[in-house]
């Protein structure tokens, strides 16, 4: 399906743009997101960090790209949410606190080997009291996770260029702060002192660019809540220059190294219309009173700081992958690196989006064939992350990226477009969720109430749930009546689950070149549905547009039996108003269930005595579920 039309000028420039290097952008950016050393994810929530709510911090730092040092003073405020004798920071030990004062009154304070400031006050601090606090520090910052604080060099003259990247642990490293993903920061002021001959990124609006002497003071302003991990900023010999998007009517601002400025140029063309392309899907761009930007930094993968993304490289899907988390993990963040899918699994699937609508249908179900290669290769993993003290669990390629992006098709395809997109705005227009933290359960309560289902047993088995299922299909055509029928069998790569209940797509394939589009609603083993075809059959193809994870199917011809023995009766069929299920051996009914053809339950009769009353529901195939003494089965009607 296409959701947005664009020029032919514009759509020529993005084919063109469309056919990247198989190496794609996402294995080139996962493999540098994994490189960071497990010696320092040894971080967890500072439970001593807890008593107070962060509404402002004023963010001043002096810089020279030239040297792996920063000196500074943040200027923190604050409610306490219980009263306080001391507040704590997260800071790197390494780095030296000079002095801290609240309202210019000097603090004692104590920096511990566990990397916490603590701030001792001289007076209680009272449950919901504003107040603040300014810490000067200086030193050469810690290294850790993907970068946190480097000074680095680009280009055949080697110019120095100093860039942060504080995900998932490493702001403490550079700066003192709260890591843990509870608290937003309300609004941030920073300004950065730096010399002249360079430029200045951040997040936010720019506020001003000072002179002062050999120095300029560069001040960004970002007025929406925003974690501590995206913060950044990036300092070296700059050219800007701006894409506008007329939609929202805002600027993209690029800051580009001078030798990069053509490549840059052509490739960032794009971006108003993947942003437009978002904004149709889902809603306008969330931080469009302010900027978008890119600022090409130190490596090739990217970074989604607020409002201002770091770029190592310039495909069109690290544009659209490093755009979609604007919506996906900065405007809604996980509230958990265990649901780190909420950001890279999005993020992920939008890029594919991407794929759909300018590439076309059959590029993106190369995409998505691609992907399910990639996630069976191995057997086991879930997308849910079991340990958050591992870089390369959190940011696991197969299964945060790809499993993610592909449980987000899953759940489209069962849902529909309509339903799914639909949740899915409605969760990013959650005022709960909205420029704050989410969990998995929180969008998969949106996914239920629009769809009607419940999706408890779905998240268990492809969230929590490690591998993928193999299908088995015997297939048979009614030579009385030429409906097909299908008996289906499933194996599962891991014992984590012991059946994936899915929808499944069948394609029927006619001898004269007919096909037709069917839908199996898997619930349990050996499943047998039986379809009306108008045309003899070759063949059948398993999930030929590739909407479900699984590997290893195959499809046969062979007399495929009932699931429930001859002696339940289901009559008449087709049937208009009412339906008899009956054992001819009386023996007792406990349980009839109908569903439609996208698995939704619309009827269900305990123990049921007459003919079932079908009159109000819409014509079309229905599934019956009987349940009976001697076991239980399926059978399919047809509702006149």
């Amino acid at each position: 399906m296409k959701f947005l039309t664009l020029s032919f000028s514009v759509l020529f420039f993005i084919t063109s743009y469309g056919q990247e290097k198989k190496s794609d952008y996402l294995k080139d950016l996962i493999k540098l997101e994994q490189k960071a050393a497990n010696s320092k994810m040894n971080y967890k929530q500072n439970i001593n960090t807890t008593d107070y709510d962060l509404k402002y911090h004023r963010l001043e730092w002096d810089v020279d790209p030239t040297q792996s040092q920063i000196s500074g003073k943040v200027t923190s405020h604050f409610i306490a949410l219980s009263d306080m004798n001391s507040i704590t920071f997260d800071l790197a030990n390494n780095l030296t606190v000079s002095e801290v004062k609240q309202r210019g009154v000097t603090l004692n304070f104590t920096h511990n080997a566990n990397d916490e400031l603590v701030i001792d006050f001289p007076v209680t601090q009272l449950t919901s009291v504003l107040d603040s606090v300014s810490v000067s520090y200086s030193g050469n910052p810690v290294s850790s996770g993907f970068g946190s604080f480097e000074v680095t060099t680009h280009g055949a003259s080697a110019t120095p260029i100093l860039w942060t990247l504080s995900e998932p642990y490493g702001a403490k490293g550079w700066w003192p702060c709260k890591q843990s993903l509870d608290d937003k920061i309300d609004e941030i002021d920073i300004i950065i002192t730096h010399p002249s001959t360079y430029k200045a990124a951040s997040n936010g609006l720019l506020q001003s660019e000072t002179v002062d002497g050999t120095d300029l003071i560069t001040h960004w302003n970002h007025a929406y809540p925003i974690p501590a991990y995206l913060i950044a900023i990036a300092v070296t010999d700059y050219v800007v220059y701006n894409d506008h998007v007329a939609t929202g009517n805002f600027d993209v601002v690029n800051y580009v190294y001078p030798e990069s400025l053509t490549t840059a140029q052509n490739a960032t063309a794009v971006t108003p219309a993947i942003m437009d392309l978002f904004g149709s899907l889902f809603e306008l761009y969330p931080f469009s009173n302010e900027k978008y930007g890119h600022a090409q930094f130190g490596w090739s993968g990217g970074m989604e700081h607020t409002t201002m993304t770091f770029m190592g490289g310039w495909s069109r899907g690290l544009i659209a992958h490093e755009l979609a988390h604007q919506w996906f993990g900065n405007k809604i963040t996980c509230g958990s690196w265990e649901d780190i899918w909420l950001n890279e699994g999005f993020a992920t699937y939008l890029a594919a989006l991407v794929i759909e609508n300018m590439d076309g249908d059959a590029a993106f179900v190369n995409w998505k064939s691609g992907t399910v290669n990639y996630i069976t290769s191995q057997n086991g993993g879930s997308v849910w992350v079991d340990n958050i003290n591992s870089v390369g669990r959190i940011f696991n390629s197969r299964l945060s990226y790809r499993k993610g992006a592909m449980l987000l098709n899953m759940l489209r395809y069962k849902m529909g477009d309509i339903d799914f997109f639909q949740a899915v705005k409605n969760y990013l227009a959650d005022s709960n969720l909205a420029y704050n933290y989410a969990s998995t359960d929180q969008l998969k309560q949106h996914l239920e109430t629009v769809s009607g289902f419940d999706l408890t047993e779905f998240f268990s088995d492809w969230f929590t749930g490690e591998g993928f299922p193999t299908f088995t299909t015997t297939w048979s055509q009614n030579a009385s009546n030429n409906n097909i029928r299908i008996r289906v069998n499933q194996t599962q790569s891991h014992a984590s689950v012991s059946f994936f209940e899915t929808p499944l797509p069948i394609r029927v394939n006619g001898t004269m070149g007919e096909q037709e589009m069917i839908r199996l609603e898997l619930t349990s083993e050996g499943q047998v549905f039986e379809r009306p075809i108008n045309f003899t059959i070759a063949s059948i193809d398993i999930d030929p547009d590739v909407e479900i994870i699984s590997r290893n199917n195959t499809a046969v011809l062979g007399e495929v039996e009932n699931e429930i023995n001859t002696d339940v009766l289901v009559f008449p069929n087709p049937a208009q108003s009412l339906l008899n299920v009956i054992h001819t051996n009386n023996a007792k009914i406990l349980k009839v269930s109908m569903f439609d053809v996208v698995g939704r339950k619309v009827l269900e009769k305990e123990n049921p005595l007459n003919a079932i009353n079908i009159a109000h529901l819409n014509t079309g195939v229905f599934i019956i579920k009987i349940v009976t003494l001697n076991g239980s089965g399926f059978r399919t009607i047809i509702k006149q």
